[in-house]
């Protein structure tokens, strides 16, 4: 990541941080065993729920990622009305895909998506990513349908990254679920972003800086999954060595900073903080539905959980 960020109007090097053996070590085999989000990062199978040929379209564009950098694992497209996307078989339902699928990803109107994760819940997935738009930043009906979808989730274990994101990626094994148009070199900083924007900036950056990523992380809306679950990840993830995270409001603030404390012991966390002034606050709420806090409350927090927070990237 850059080499430097700007901090209350002073520059501020990258932290260099040392760290102590043991506490290392003892890490080192804490990490030996499988984190429940390995399936997310590291599926053997995928299903594109929304996979289409129309040129230019999400669909497309993620299925192509998909199968343009392989991973390891199996791709189903599913599309009930046509016979192939991009020259695969589609399937008609993620019932019909041939093995069990570890991540749908659903590209659906957000009236569709509460019986779509209904059906992820009959058939044991366990992750679903939710690219669609059109919940609670919309207003009241789309707060009633992000409330159906987590109660359906819940009941069965599902767990949800998203809705309105971009997807994640991580260079490292080759997995692109998003709809980005690149997937940037291997490296050892992971970025999560509530902001689909900031990632593809930041991607579009990195190509002539030739900096590497460990992990591209769109987290969204946070209907399930936020801050908290990606930092805790992360901080066992042995390809990362630091995190960086743009932040328009912190979610489940208890569940962040007991993670955030916990990972800043290994790892360097950096914050960038949106949503500061009156109207980068309102674009915030806007995209994610939420309020961004206290801007003194959170400065604190930060610093109590061992985060750096910066303004922005020189």
């Amino acid at each position: 990541f850059p080499s430097f960020f700007h901090q209350h109007d002073q520059v501020v090097e990258t932290c260099r941080v040392s760290f102590d053996p043991l506490i290392m070590a003892t890490t080192d085999v804490l990490t030996l065993g499988r984190h429940p989000l390995d399936t997310l990062f590291k599926p053997n199978s995928v299903a594109v729920v929304g996979a289409t040929e129309r040129y230019g379209s999400v669909g497309r564009t993620l299925l192509k990622n998909l199968i343009s950098n392989p991973f390891g694992g199996a791709v189903y497209p599913v599309n009930p009305n046509k016979p192939q996307v991009l020259g695969i078989s589609t399937f008609p339902s993620i019932a019909a895909c041939p093995t069990k699928v570890d991540v749908v990803i659903v590209i659906l109107p957000a009236k569709a998506v509460p019986a779509l994760v209904q059906e992820c819940v009959d058939n044991h997935v366990d992750h679903a990513i939710i690219i669609s738009a059109g919940f609670r930043e919309v207003g009241e009906e789309g707060e009633r349908l992000e409330e159906e979808v987590k109660a359906i989730a819940a009941k069965g274990n599902l767990r949800i990254v998203g809705p309105n994101c971009l997807g994640l990626m991580c260079p490292t094994s080759g997995f692109n679920a998003t709809f980005a148009n690149l997937m940037p070199r291997a490296g050892s900083v992971a970025f999560v972003s509530q902001s689909g924007a900031m990632i593809t900036s930041v991607l579009d950056w990195s190509v002539g800086q030739k900096v590497g990523f460990s992990a591209v992380i769109s987290v969204g809306a946070m209907m399930d999954m936020d801050f908290s679950d990606m930092i805790d990840y992360l901080a066992r993830d042995p390809h990362t060595k630091s995190i960086v995270l743009y932040m328009e409001t912190i979610g489940n603030a208890r569940s962040f900073l007991s993670a955030a404390r916990e990972a800043s012991m290994t790892k360097p966390i950096i914050v960038i903080k949106g949503g500061k002034t009156d109207a980068a606050a309102k674009a915030a709420a806007s995209h994610t539905g939420s309020l961004t806090g206290s801007d003194a409350v959170l400065d604190a927090a930060f610093k109590r959980a061992g985060v750096l927070r910066v303004e922005d990237i020189a």
